[in-house]
């Protein structure tokens, strides 16, 4: 790997490669966030409002993967305090290395975590969420600009938000939201960033737990089959936004794509996973083992989609990013001696 592309994040995080793997809810369990890691990357488990039960065995079954470091995602501002609790409670039980937090910074739970002696790394969509969270005491701070898939909370693109952060932030910053290509990492190094973090790309990988068919739309869409919306907001507050990919749902709704409340939307169950009926408008992906209209459900994409043409391993798509971004280095070499 060109020394230029190892940052001292790596080397905080116990990582080989300037990739993270964002801790999505479902499709990140421990084949996919072990993988990752054992490939030279950061992983992350998306435990988000999961069973303490299942965090143990998730991180179990991840450590007897690897004894790469790792780290394990709630979400503390979405989470019932009953249920965040007994998660952190496991997760410290089991010394988990580091915590990845997301949507409003919540001091009491970043003091817990690194009171412990784990790493917080805290995912931001503005310039103010960044400062809260680096205030409280969060180790690494994640742009999520607004064209990443799934939940986002800010609104504005990743170019801009990572530089905005990196400009000011005394702890490193990780870009993510439309980052799945080497070149896009060495941009990501360019504006100040130490590491992108990659979600749709590994998404649509052969570890990750999202069904097959939420892969494979992923792989035939493109930027403009994403969508920004607030429908898909069962179980989560009202006005808590996502990108998906565009269905039947999204074509019903026309130009309504935001300004939903759950109170208003249907509650009729449409699928069912392991036996828990799921709703239409929830927050629910599919997963392997989820069965029924799965074409309506929230096929979660960022616009990164257009970058994923295949479904190849964990390992293979981080040795591609790293491949790229050396091509990406050469290329901007070329145009620097020609340009003399």
């Amino acid at each position: 790997m060109t020394a230029g592309l190892r940052t001292p994040l790596c080397d905080l995080l116990g990582c080989d490669v300037p990739i993270l793997q964002a801790g999505m809810g479902g499709p990140a369990r421990h084949e996919l966030a072990g993988a990752v890691a054992q490939a030279g990357g950061f992983g992350m488990l998306g435990m988000v409002r999961e069973s303490a039960d299942l965090i143990e065995q998730e991180i179990r079954a991840l450590r007897a993967l690897t004894d790469r470091p790792f780290a394990v995602n709630l979400i503390p501002a979405a989470t019932d305090p009953a249920l965040l609790k007994a998660e952190m409670d496991v997760a410290l039980s089991l010394k988990v290395a580091a915590f990845t937090f997301f949507w409003d910074p919540i001091p009491r739970e970043i003091a817990r975590a690194k009171a412990a002696g784990a790493l917080v790394l805290h995912q931001v969509g503005s310039l103010e969420a960044a400062r809260l969270a680096e205030a409280a005491g969060a180790d690494v701070l994640i742009a999520q600009g607004v064209g990443a898939g799934g939940h986002i909370h800010g609104t504005i693109g990743a170019l801009v938000l990572t530089e905005l952060i990196a400009r000011e932030a005394k702890v490193p910053v990780v870009a993510s939201g439309g980052f799945a290509t080497g070149a896009s990492l060495v941009a990501a190094l360019a504006l100040g960033a130490q590491a992108i973090q990659c979600g749709t790309a590994f998404l649509a990988t052969q570890e990750s737990y999202a069904h097959e068919y939420h892969k494979h739309r992923v792989v035939a869409a493109s930027a403009e089959d994403t969508v920004f919306t607030d429908a898909y907001v069962l179980n989560w507050p009202k006005g808590a936004p996502v990108r998906v990919l565009r269905n039947s749902i999204i074509q019903a709704l026309g130009h309504n794509l935001t300004g939903h409340d759950p109170a208003d939307l249907s509650h009729e169950v449409i699928a069912s996973e392991d036996g828990r009926p799921l709703l239409r408008y929830s927050t629910d992906s599919p997963l392997r083992t989820t069965e029924g209209d799965l074409e309506a459900m929230a096929l979660y994409a960022g616009e990164s989609a257009s970058f994923v043409d295949a479904v190849p391993s964990a390992s293979e798509t981080i040795g591609r990013i790293m491949a790229e971004a050396e091509a990406a280095l050469v290329r901007v070499k070329q145009f620097g001696k020609s340009g003399a």
